[in-house]
């Protein structure tokens, strides 16, 4: 458990001192709003399939198959959860913000913070297993999350939710690894790059975002502790619950729940930005949700890896 406290806890800070330094870019006037898009789109649609593709660069193998169906299943279940919970939950609120408490509760920051922890507590088999939580979030936040923020705005379109980069990103990885291509590395090297990109980048991104209102608005409403307490206790612990109960245990548990406990994606305040939501909520969310996770995760995390 103190491992555990101590992994999340760095990764963590590690996180917020990179907001730091984009909210002080913002407040610098480094960073203006049109710089930030550019920057955004990069993100969505260059450094995050990169980071699939990256991540599916292993040698097929059965067992390795296995267990990452099994991962599958594990993160389909989470994000079942969470949806049905935020479409109960979230019905009242004007659309603008609707849409972003929505989003918000279901997608985790599996990639941008998932991953690195999965790395420190796992090695190679946690990120592997990890990529399978990114297959199924990547296709239901092109999917279903671009559905919920870009319905009615000139944004959306089901040609969009089909062709993007994430959908395309995965059934690129899975080809990769299903048939064990190793991308040669003059090729391989600019993906890695770029790969390195989706932690620091979407973090800045945010800190900017942050720097356009004020910090005591950090706080948010009521509407925004339910976000927190679907998407960082009961949602995972529900899961953990009914995990365990189907047998699951060992590293791919782990790397399901380091996942779904995860706090907000911070492609919430990216989608926020491209499809005209609100901005300041989405950051607002992201970056308290980042903040609680210190203990949210090292008690779920922690309980994951004692009874597995």
């Amino acid at each position: 458990m103190l491992e555990s406290f101590v992994i999340v806890g760095t990764q963590v800070l590690i996180l917020f001192i990179l907001i730091a330094l984009g909210y002080g870019l913002g407040k610098g006037k480094i960073f203006n709003q049109d710089g930030v898009r550019c920057i955004n789109d990069l993100v969505i649609y260059v450094v995050n399939p990169c980071l699939i593709i990256s991540a599916f660069q292993r040698k097929f193998e059965i067992e390795l198959l296995h267990n990452f169906l099994l991962a599958l299943v594990g993160a389909l279940l989470a994000h079942v959860i969470c949806l049905i919970l935020a479409l109960l939950v979230f019905r009242r609120q004007p659309d603008g913000k609707r849409k972003v408490l929505r989003f918000a509760t279901i997608f985790s920051n599996c990639g941008f913070m998932g991953v690195p922890l999965l790395n420190a507590l796992l090695g190679a088999d946690g990120v592997f297993y990890g990529a399978a939580y990114l297959v199924v979030f990547n296709l239901l936040i092109w999917s279903y999350g671009q559905y919920i923020m870009a319905k009615g705005s000139e944004g959306f379109s089901t040609k969009k939710i089909i062709l993007n980069p994430g959908v395309i990103a995965v059934v690129v990885g899975l080809i990769l690894f299903f048939t064990s291509t190793v991308i040669p590395s003059v090729i391989y090297t600019p993906i890695e790059y770029m790969a390195a990109l989706n932690t620091p980048v979407p973090m800045l991104i945010i800190g900017y975002t942050i720097s356009k209102f004020k910090l005591k608005d950090l706080a948010g409403g009521l509407d925004e502790v339910k976000v927190y307490l679907i998407r960082l206790v009961i949602g995972p612990l529900i899961l953990l619950g009914i995990l365990y109960g189907m047998g699951l245990r060992g590293s791919v548990l782990i790397a399901v729940i380091v996942s779904a406990s995860a706090p907000t994606a911070a492609l919430t305040t990216m989608f926020s930005i491209k499809f005209g939501c609100d901005e300041e909520l989405s950051a607002r969310i992201v970056s308290t949700s980042t903040l609680l996770s210190i203990i949210s995760m090292t008690v779920i995390v922690g309980l994951a890896r004692y009874i597995s």
